[in-house]
C-alpha cells in the first residue's frame, strides 16, 4: 500500500529554523518541512554532513534551504546566526530547538569542564536560542 503523506498548508512559505539540522532527527525535520513548502534554514556545527543535505534538498524542495555553520556554545553566534536565518526564510514562524550532544560518559569520568561543555549544547543554547528567536516568533504571530 503506498504512503500518503499529510499536507500542512499553514506551513507554506513559513520560516523555519532548526538546530542540529544537518544529520540524524535534525535532517529528518529539515527534510520534512522543506517538503511542506516550508522556508527552512537550520544550524548545525557539521558542514559536510550539512551542506550534503542542502544539496540534496536543492533537487526537491520548493525553496532553498539554507545553512549556517554555527557552533551553538557560542551565544553571540546564536544571535547573529538566528538574524541571518531570519533573513534568509523572510522571518521565523517555526523553531525547532533539535542540537543535542549525546556523548554517553562513564559517570566517574565526568569532569567539571565536560559537564559544562555538555550542559552548554544541551542546555544553555536552548534558552538563548528561543530568546534570540522571539521577537521574530511574536512577529509571525500577528
Amino acid at each position: 500500500m503506498p504512503m500518503t503523506q499529510a499536507h500542512f498548508h499553514d506551513l507554506k512559505d513559513a520560516g523555519v529554523l532548526v538546530t542540529g539540522g544537518g544529520s540524524g532527527i535534525g535532517a529528518s525535520l529539515v527534510e520534512a518541512f522543506a517538503m511542506q513548502g516550508a522556508k527552512v534554514a537550520f544550524i548545525d556545527i557539521a558542514e559536510e554532513p550539512s551542506l550534503a543535505l542542502v544539496r540534496r534538498l536543492s533537487a526537491t524542495a520548493p525553496h532553498p534551504v539554507h545553512f549556517f555553520k554555527t557552533d551553538l556554545s557560542d551565544i553571540p553566534a546564536i544571535g547573529r546566526t538566528v538574524e541571518a536565518a531570519a533573513s534568509a526564510t523572510g522571518g521565523l514562524k517555526v523553531l525547532v530547538n533539535n542540537a543535542a550532544w549525546d556523548d554517553r560518559h562513564d559517570i566517574d569520568t565526568v569532569t567539571e569542564a565536560y559537564w559544562d561543555a555538555n550542559q552548554a549544547v544541551n542546555l544553555k543554547q536552548m534558552f538563548f536560542t528561543i530568546q534570540a528567536a522571539l521577537p521574530h516568533l511574536r512577529k509571525a504571530k500577528d
